[in-house]
């Protein structure tokens, strides 16, 4: 007997965006303005929130999509596909990047982490302009936009840092908005775009 699940229009989209959203809210004043200057417990907390919201978060929500989508069949939009890719991947990555920042090792391996991540946040805004969601479409932007200042930073560019932290900050705010917006269509009928 075969058990079918019915479709649900509830993919854990806000837990992804609010994850990566805050995680950039932490990271990203500490490198565009300093503060608070890096020290070892500084460097510590930031580890331990990288792993814990933006990492944690974002691996939950890609794993929930990728079951939902393979297993049980409950999501639907193919576009999905490419949201889980991404929130898993981006996960796993803050996970090591929690870790590395908590552990004081070397960033500059980082480099080829960034060229990864940039092919990565180019499929994703590829597939999301290419489905005409454009407010997800922005988020990819950013994201590329923040491992291309990485990957000049981890070659020795250290204003690069900065640059990394102001597209963190402007990224985080508009994923902060997707949260607001996601929530606010699912649980309240409302017609944010998304």
């Amino acid at each position: 007997m075969d058990v079918i699940f019915p479709v649900s229009a509830y993919p854990p989209l806000a837990l992804g965006f609010f994850g990566l959203g805050t995680g950039y809210l932490i990271w990203g004043p500490q490198e565009l303005f300093g503060w608070p200057r890096r020290d070892e417990r500084v460097d510590r907390a930031l580890g331990t929130w990288g792993i814990w919201l933006p990492g944690f978060c974002q691996l939950v929500a890609g794993a929930i999509l990728f079951i939902g989508l393979t297993w049980f069949e409950v999501f639907k939009a193919p576009s999905l596909y490419m949201a889980a890719v991404a929130f898993s991947a981006y996960g796993i990555h803050w996970f090591a990047l929690g870790w590395d920042r908590y552990r004081g090792n070397d960033p500059r391996v980082n480099a080829g982490v960034s060229v990864a991540y940039m092919v990565l946040s180019a499929l994703g805004a590829t597939v999301f302009f290419a489905v005409k969601d454009w407010p997800v479409g922005i988020v990819f932007i950013g994201l590329f936009l923040v491992y291309a200042a990485k990957l000049v930073m981890s070659v020795g560019v250290p204003v690069a840092e900065r640059a990394m932290g102001l597209f963190r900050i402007l990224t985080a705010c508009w994923l902060m908005y997707l949260t607001f917006a996601v929530v606010v269509d699912f649980a309240l009928g409302y017609d944010w775009p998304t």
